[in-house]
């Protein structure tokens, strides 16, 4: 399953509602430089290659809230307790060294609100603008759909974040509202953030 031929249904289906698509897991992709990716549900020989990745995010301090890596029960509940999570390795999973990207998918709220999702992103430095954010995000949208999502809301999109704000943007999310100081920055300055949502219907 080629990354670029997906983009022409996953937006069509954004644009008019109507074209469903449904989504077996391991899917494969090609990214923009055609190397091929592999996305696969995670388990428990994904959590290590993911406490990896998500160590290098939380040091680089531009997109999510840890200001020190969590330990391993923070990270488990950040990452996988009550989620569904999706990873990506370059070639697939069997041959890669190392992960390049991953996803989770939950419920925001509990109860009456279960039915508007949350997601949270990321991928490997090394594998940045190449369409690896695209193709998560377009997938975590159709799969999200398939489990009867009726919404997406990120809650905590950096505003100086440009380039996620401007994927997010592309795959037909609107930024609803701006928080002002919100996020606290490596040097010790502040920055807003923006809550962006999409409806699924």
């Amino acid at each position: 399953m080629s990354c670029w031929p997906l983009r022409i249904d996953f937006l069509r289906e954004s644009a008019n509602k109507k074209i469903t698509l449904s989504l077996s897991f391991p899917i494969e992709a090609t990214l923009k430089n055609h190397s091929p990716v592999q996305l696969v549900l995670a388990g428990d020989r994904d959590i290590k290659p993911l406490e990896s990745l998500y160590r290098i995010i939380v040091d680089e301090g531009t997109s999510y809230p840890h200001d020190r890596f969590p330990d391993h029960d923070g990270f488990m509940d950040y990452w996988f307790r009550g989620k569904t999570t999706v990873a990506a390795y370059v070639p697939d999973r069997a041959r890669a060294s190392t992960m390049a990207g991953a996803f989770y998918l939950k419920p925001n709220w509990p109860g009456r609100a279960r039915q508007v999702a949350n997601a949270g992103f990321i991928v490997a430095p090394e594998w940045r603008n190449n369409g690896l954010g695209w193709l998560l995000g377009a997938t975590m949208l159709q799969y999200a759909r398939q489990l009867g999502y009726r919404s997406v809301i990120f809650n905590l999109v950096f505003s100086e974040n440009t380039g996620a704000r401007r994927l997010w943007g592309r795959l037909g999310f609107t930024e609803v509202a701006i928080l002002p100081g919100a996020v606290r920055k490596n040097d010790g300055t502040y920055q807003d953030s923006v809550i962006m949502f999409q409806s699924l219907l």
